[in-house]
């Protein structure tokens, strides 16, 4: 089967500390040679949706969502999820819709969203991926604690660039077998290859 690069999380400008444009994003992402492109913005799926009627071929919709203890990352939603939820009725909600539910830089206490050891390991049981490495984190012991963590409690692992501005894009991909379906993607992540790749602390500076 194919070989495709996947960027499982980044931003455009419907996330309040973004301003990149979707049809720009979608541009730079082919320019990477990226094949599959999660757009996972702040608590808000309209982007994500109106770029995957655009470019099907490319863009698999997505969310960052806030629950009430930490960020989760919802691939290939279909609607809105409500923030600030539960963790476990927002994972119920995601995965009533048939959605993939991945830990975002769960350890990454610099910024919000980050999980504490405990609630982490509440929805453990419940959740599909964990990101194991996000090009944002400053710190090389947050991504090694997020991989740490998911080999302890046997959960597949991800990474993404959570890219918020151009150069940020492709950054960290997964390399996979190609899917038809959101459970073919979960399949086809347990064999993955992960191309990984830290980002400057100045591209804090440039999210809005």
């Amino acid at each position: 089967m194919k070989n495709i690069k996947v960027e499982t999380h980044c931003h455009t400008h419907f996330s309040q500390d973004c301003l990149m444009d979707p049809k720009r994003l979608v541009e730079i992402a082919y320019k990477q040679g990226v094949d599959r492109l999660c757009v996972t913005d702040h608590n808000d799926v309209r982007g994500a949706l109106e770029m995957a009627m655009s470019y099907p071929e490319l863009v698999i919709p997505g969310v960052e969502i806030m629950t009430n203890k930490g960020e989760l990352l919802v691939l290939f939603v279909q609607h809105e999820i409500p923030a600030y939820l539960d963790p476990l009725d927002t994972i119920e909600i995601c995965k009533k819709q048939g959605a993939v539910v991945v830990v975002p830089h769960p350890f990454d206490y610099s910024r919000n969203g980050s999980w504490t050891h405990q609630d982490l390991k509440v929805i453990a049981p419940y959740v599909d991926a964990i990101e194991v490495f996000n090009s944002r984190c400053m710190i090389a012991a947050m991504n090694e604690t997020a991989y740490r963590f998911a080999r302890a409690n046997e959960i597949l692992s991800t990474v993404g660039s959570d890219a918020h501005i151009y150069s940020e894009v492709g950054r960290s991909t997964v390399l996979m077998e190609t899917y038809e379906s959101p459970n073919g993607f979960l399949y086809n992540l347990a064999d993955a290859k992960f191309d990984t790749n830290t980002s400057t602390p100045l591209v804090r500076l440039a999210s809005r």
